[in-house]
């Protein structure tokens, strides 16, 4: 069944595994092929359930602009649609902002969280040249795009159902979203019960300081900083990250 209906729209979904739940939350841009590496070594020991957003990998695009409560919305629409009650989320980037929202909002869908380089507002980013993955994506051909930005630009042009012309249609709306949003109060993060694990790179597009306000803010959680690694460090240090997940989760 690699194709869901979900609300009104049609998602590519895997499920992969034999244990707990885990529900695997990719980045913006990102298809599910970014958390391979994930997805593949918690297989080893939990029933891994996954799915691609609108607009993302195989699932096609719907209308209107992107919203992180529409993000919480579809996830648990997708937790109803395959019968979970709850899980162990990891969120990656916007999926990890999305398993925040979900952890503070939904607390009784989150059994814990993984939090890869999520970012409270705005004011998360660094300016380095190193780290402007969300930029990057940006960047048309001739501005010479990153390694990664090239990654995911190929994994769209051999997924989506849209057609490769579509991605900059996909670019422009993940742009706005990501101009005003998300904007979470850290105040709000105090609710959050769940185990939480806070991780991101050591030259992350998200300074460290604010991966460290994030963890400060919810009762009990872990903190790690991955070295030599940006935001894209599911894909810089797959092994290590996936070891890091393997060894937080019950």
């Amino acid at each position: 069944m690699p194709y869901l209906q979900v609300g009104d729209a049609t998602l590519y979904a895997e499920i992969s595994g034999d244990g707990d739940p885990v529900l695997l939350l990719h980045g913006g841009l990102c298809s599910l092929e970014t958390m391979r590496p994930q997805a593949d070594a918690l297989a080893l020991r939990y029933r891994v359930f996954a799915f691609e957003r609108p607009g993302h990998g195989r699932s096609a695009d719907v209308d209107g602009d992107y919203r992180y409560e529409h993000g919480v919305a579809q996830t648990l629409a997708y937790l109803d649609a395959v019968g979970l009650e709850s899980a162990h989320v990891v969120g990656y980037s916007d999926g990890a902002i999305i398993g925040l929202l979900l952890a503070r909002d939904h607390p009784a869908r989150v059994r814990s969280l993984v939090s890869i380089s999520a970012n409270l507002d705005q004011s998360a980013f660094t300016t380095s040249p190193e780290a402007e993955s969300a930029t990057m994506l940006a960047q048309s051909e001739e501005d010479s795009p990153g390694p990664a930005a090239n990654a995911e630009r190929l994994h769209y042009e051999r997924l989506s159902p849209d057609g490769p012309g579509h991605l900059d249609v996909v670019l422009r709306k993940l742009l706005r979203m990501w101009a005003g949003q998300p904007r979470i109060d850290p105040a709000g993060l105090a609710g959050i019960a769940a185990p939480v694990l806070v991780m991101s790179g050591d030259h992350d597009t998200v300074r460290p300081d604010h991966s460290l306000l994030i963890a400060a803010s919810i009762p009990g959680a872990q903190l790690c900083v991955v070295p030599k690694t940006t935001h894209d460090l599911v894909c810089e240090r797959p092994e290590l990250v996936s070891l890091l997940i393997r060894q937080f989760l019950p």
